[in-house]
């Protein structure tokens, strides 16, 4: 279940991965299979060799990749998720989720 997001910051993401864009969204979310993570951050883009590239660029396995509609995308959770939006100097989803707080309590 996704929350803390708005529609319009929602359609933005999907017309930027739409149009071959690497994108960002943040999100709160719940999952009682990861305990502890209350945040999601999928990085989407329609361009599949663009995504691959950008996961080998991270060291992330490709194979992960949702390609379950017409926003393909990669979940990123945990640590891994604010190191990565960190590096890409993303500052507002860090400080809206509160991402380096938890981060630090959690290493």
């Amino acid at each position: 279940m996704a929350f803390g997001i708005k529609r319009k910051e929602l359609e933005q993401w999907k017309d930027s991965v739409s149009r071959g864009e690497i994108a960002y969204i943040t999100h709160y979310w719940v999952e009682p299979r990861f305990p502890g993570i209350t945040t999601i951050t999928k990085v989407g883009c329609a361009d599949l060799d663009r995504l691959r590239a950008w996961c080998v660029t991270h060291k992330l396995p490709p194979e992960r990749i949702h390609q379950r509609d017409a926003f393909p995308h990669f979940d990123l959770i945990g640590p891994r998720q604010y190191e990565i939006l960190k590096q890409e100097q993303l500052w507002d989803q860090i400080e809206r989720f509160k991402l380096q707080e938890w981060y630090e309590q959690n290493q």
